[in-house]
């Protein structure tokens, strides 16, 4: 998929000359390195430096800005990848912008929560992002056909869209727990904050039979045998990793709404598959309306993200259980949402939120109309 319109989008973000460093975000194995060669390899005064190299690592250890400019020499392009890696990179990453006038600056980071933590205040106003996820439904409909990729929707529901799950047919599973065991928490159990791998795993498995259903901080503590506040940082980490995100509830005119709810989702399925070994066919399993409610969401998540549709994002349900899986608002109009993978059930939203709500639309997604959701 060497012509994809993330490929695209993101050739255009890197040429965009603004002397701002380019950032681009997203999990391990999704493709930033393979998309970056695509697009500078053969390209004359660029240079690289790879953070999970020990080597690359070294040269930047109290690097100044004279020792900069003879390391990239005349290059015009400097690309950092995995640079959550290297210490302190964001006041090294503000020399090169400072001090380096011209040089275009590309960093790619697995982590959310380590680069963006670490360069937020050093590159105020210096920087712009770009976040990279797994492959998208679009992607594979443009690549393979809107035809061919309905039919692989149940592959999908199970071994999600990782790049190499995709292009490895037949060694999906392989491929997955390679990803989950080598690849997917590397970054996550380096860092100090988490002392409790095995609990890590717990969780994730616990968060994974969950989906769709409010979770409670409280309730995954106590099968995991952590704290409250320890299952929250976890959480939080998680999502900065690109792993899992979180719904809120929407709430604002009745009494009887949820408030303070959460629900947790994963931007892949596969992911959630591999971490509690369920790659059951679709027709065998008692999960695949949460299978589909998930695969919505997250392929919705890359649309607008892609897409530049702002909004915001939420479920909703009332004490009483009346309930609607997404609602996204969008300059100032409710949009709601419900997933239902089989289209021959009868589905209609709840009275009191259209009633509550009179201005908002409302439609039902399934396998028959979704790529309007998400095309």
């Amino acid at each position: 998929m060497t012509d994809t319109m993330i490929k695209r989008q993101l050739e255009s973000f890197l040429k965009e000359k603004n002397g701002k460093a380019k950032i681009i975000l997203g999990p391990r194995q999704t493709g930033k390195t393979t998309i970056l060669h695509q697009v500078f390899d053969g390209k004359e005064k660029v240079i690289w430096f790879d953070g999970d190299e020990p080597d690359d690592r070294a040269l930047f250890e109290n690097i100044t800005s004279t020792r900069l400019k003879s390391i990239i020499g005349d290059n015009r392009t400097v690309i950092i990848d995995e640079g959550q890696k290297i210490d302190d990179i964001g006041n090294k990453l503000k020399l090169i912008t400072d001090k380096l006038k011209g040089v275009d600056l590309v960093v790619t980071g697995s982590s959310s929560f380590e680069l963006s933590n670490k360069i937020t205040e050093s590159l105020t106003g210096r920087k712009n992002e770009f976040h990279l996820f797994p492959l998208s439904f679009k992607e594979m409909a443009d690549h393979n056909g809107l035809r061919e990729e309905l039919r692989m929707m149940p592959q999908r529901l199970v071994y999600g869209f990782y790049p190499e799950v995709v292009t490895s047919p037949g060694r999906e599973k392989k491929v997955l727990n390679e990803i989950v065991n080598s690849y997917l928490f590397k970054d996550i159990l380096m860092w100090n904050r988490i002392q409790k791998p095995d609990k890590l795993m717990k969780l994730l498995q616990a968060l994974a039979f969950q989906v769709g259903n409010e979770v409670s901080y409280t309730e995954l503590g106590n099968l995991t045998e952590l704290k409250k506040d320890t299952v929250e940082s976890y959480i939080t980490i998680l999502e900065r990793a690109f792993i899992i995100f979180r719904l809120g509830a929407f709430s604002r005119n009745l009494r009887k709404e949820l408030k303070r709810n959460r629900k947790i989702y994963f931007y892949d399925l596969g992911i959630r598959n591999a971490l509690i070994s369920n790659f059951k066919s679709i027709e065998m399993r008692d999960d695949v309306g949460k299978l589909w409610e998930n695969y919505c969401l997250a392929e919705r998540i890359k649309h607008t993200h892609y897409n530049e549709i702002y909004c915001a994002s939420y479920f909703w349900r009332t004490t009483d259980m009346q309930e609607i899986d997404y609602i996204e608002e969008r300059d100032g109009t409710l949009y709601a949402y419900e997933f239902k993978w089989n289209e021959r059930k009868k589905t209609k939203l709840p009275d009191i939120f259209t009633s509550t709500y009179p201005n908002s639309e409302t439609q039902v997604i399934t396998r028959e109309n979704f790529e309007k959701f998400l095309y």
